[in-house]
């Protein structure tokens, strides 16, 4: 599989459940810009067939190394972004892995019950990223356990292993270049950005500032019946600045990523 071709399944599948990232994909064609993506996003959980090491040899398999690590220790993540070794232009990849062990008993529990629903010997090619969900539905009684401690947990017991977002390149847009523009398209256009440590993460200074929509709604049934409409997937916006070498900065800021993670958070 080509990155071309993997980047537009994963497109496909992503605004199945996040259809304002089609939304604001038109609404910057419209003006007259082409949308280039900087990198996309996944979830997963330590401890299991689809933990980090094993995403990574799938994505390896791409064309993708490794480039840096990073830890978040209250959200009890770990995470590593990844770059093509061939191709410059090509969209970063950032995944992030759930440490199920430094979570609660009663929230250990419950993920250890999902994983175990994973079969050990899944085969793994890039399609995992848009295979969904490959356990049961939780009840909503373990989906509210999960959520009052770590939204990431309920997020990914949910909606499964898909994109969790895509990155509109704000380098690479012609009229709309500053991350404050953009935003302000967008809020004029009636999407709701995440203000979580303000609309704007990071800053010129560290050479990457951010910005996100605040996750579509998703109506999902659980395994006890109950309906609700829960956070599915996001849309996120990259301004990179050079660093002192004059080369654009290709890695991600902890802080920065850190508040981002909200954009899925249950409001």
């Amino acid at each position: 599989m080509t990155t071309h071709e993997f980047f537009n399944s994963l497109w496909k599948d992503y605004i199945q459940i996040t259809p304002q990232a089609e939304a604001v994909r038109q609404l910057f064609m419209g003006k007259g810009e082409e949308v280039i993506n900087d990198h996309v996003a996944f979830r997963t959980f330590s401890e299991s067939p689809l933990n980090l090491d094993k995403l990574q040899a799938v994505v390896e398999s791409l064309g993708y190394k490794a480039s840096e690590q990073y830890r978040f220790e209250q959200k009890k993540l770990l995470a590593k972004s990844y770059r093509h070794t061939e191709d410059e232009d090509a969209p970063k990849l950032f995944i992030s892995e759930l440490q199920v062990h430094e979570l609660s008993q009663p929230v250990q529990k419950i993920l250890r019950n999902v994983i175990g629903q994973i079969p050990a010997d899944i085969e793994l090619d890039p399609s995992i990223f848009w295979r969904g969900r490959l356990w049961e539905m939780p009840s909503f009684a373990e989906y509210e356990t999960l959520r009052n401690e770590s939204e990431y947990a309920a997020w990914l017991t949910t909606i499964g292993i898909r994109v969790n977002h895509f990155t509109v390149s704000i380098n690479k847009l012609k009229r709309y270049d500053d991350i404050e523009q953009v935003n302000a398209l967008l809020k004029q256009s009636g999407f709701a950005l995440n203000s979580v440590g303000g609309e704007v993460k990071g800053s010129p200074d560290l050479l990457l500032e951010q910005s996100s929509t605040l996750a579509d709604k998703i109506t999902l049934t659980f395994s006890d019946g109950k309906v609700a409409s829960i956070p599915s997937c996001f849309y996120e916006f990259a301004k990179r600045y050079p660093s002192a070498d004059g080369r654009i900065f290709q890695g991600f800021i902890e802080g920065n990523a850190d508040k981002i993670f909200e954009s899925t958070n249950a409001r």
